[in-house]
């Protein structure tokens, strides 16, 4: 009786055994094999700007966590960005500037071999700024006044009698808003449109400021540059005298104000026939979002020591991740769900 009593209980103890290792097994995460995107390659492109790091980190997480191999990723401006996204040299970017990328995706084919997703990053501005200390005194808010030789000599860095504008990187886009409206509000007689290296052109501007000079120049949120010279507090954004690019976009916001640029957000681009074989990632690309905000801070922590560059914006795309984790393992179950 002894022996069958120990039978019994060696019987149930197995059993209750195997039935916590079934509800184990029920609860582990999807193997690797079973995840969509596995002997999938990936070849990410962005151009090679370090305040779009940290988006395209966010994507090649979010994707590697479905299963892709993605590759490192591949750097070019924007217009040969787009073309190699349509001819599959490239799978997807994750920073085309919509609407003011428009050209670059029209000449790459367009919706013919390009899919594009978003708002990736919504609420993008772009515009004019001057020092607030000599946008008061002169009472400056339009970058109209410029045509008066007298306030152009004012931000004049190099004596040559007018304006000095940190301005844009050719093949970025927005020098060619910049270019158009030079001549549309008749600008080139009392203003220089500096181009060149972006980092070094504004790193010259800031130095300005702390001198206590007048400043004048171009850039975009989100990026860490705002964060430093602090709309409001240290610079003033300039209206524009009317709406004139390229596209012949109207740029008037719906309260009446025209900052010259329309307002932007950042899409994922990725090859057409690519996502159509792969569902799950069209699903990933599509629900994605990370709030302007987000990249503005990202990319001001940027300026510590240490923070910038590749790497950096790796740790800061973990950071993000582990800070929005629910969010983030939603598009991941929403990306799996379509693969299905």
């Amino acid at each position: 009786m002894r022996f069958f009593k120990q039978l019994r209980s060696l019987s149930w103890a197995v059993l209750v055994l195997f039935l916590v290792g079934g509800v184990v097994a029920l609860a582990k995460p999807t193997l690797a094999a079973d995840l969509p995107g596995k002997g999938i390659t990936v070849q990410p492109g962005q151009d090679n700007v370090d305040g779009e790091n940290f988006q395209t980190q966010i994507v090649i997480k979010a994707l590697e966590r479905l299963g892709y191999d993605v590759k490192d990723v591949q750097n070019a401006k924007y217009p040969a960005l787009h073309l190699a996204v349509a001819a599959g040299d490239v799978t997807f970017m994750a920073d085309h500037w919509n609407p003011l990328h428009q050209a670059f995706y029209d000449k790459a084919g367009g919706a013919k071999k390009l899919a594009r997703f978003g708002p990736y990053v919504p609420n993008c501005a772009q515009g004019y700024l001057i020092d607030k200390k000599t946008a008061d005194k002169y009472h400056i808010t339009n970058i109209g006044q410029f045509t008066n030789p007298k306030i152009a000599k004012l931000f004049d860095a190099n004596g040559n009698g007018k304006a000095d504008l940190a301005g844009c990187v050719p093949g970025w886009g927005c020098e060619r808003v910049i270019e158009y409206q030079m001549d549309a509000f008749h600008l080139r007689k009392t203003v220089t449109h500096n181009q060149g290296e972006y980092s070094a052109i504004i790193a010259d501007t800031i130095a300005r400021y702390r001198a206590g000079k007048p400043i004048l120049y171009y850039t975009w949120t989100p990026y860490w540059v705002s964060g430093v010279l602090v709309p409001g507090k240290d610079v003033t954004w300039l209206q524009v005298p009317h709406s004139a690019n390229p596209e012949h976009r109207d740029t008037k916001l719906p309260n009446g104000k025209n900052y010259g640029f329309a307002i932007n957000e950042q899409d994922i681009v990725a090859n057409k026939a690519w996502v159509q074989k792969n569902p799950a990632a069209a699903k990933l690309f599509s629900v994605m979002q990370v709030p302007a905000v987000d990249v503005s801070a990202e990319n001001l922590k940027m300026q510590d020591k240490g923070e910038g560059g590749w790497a950096a914006a790796g740790r800061h795309a973990d950071a993000w991740i582990q800070a929005h984790q629910k969010t983030f393992d939603g598009w991941i179950k929403a990306a799996i769900a379509a693969a299905k």
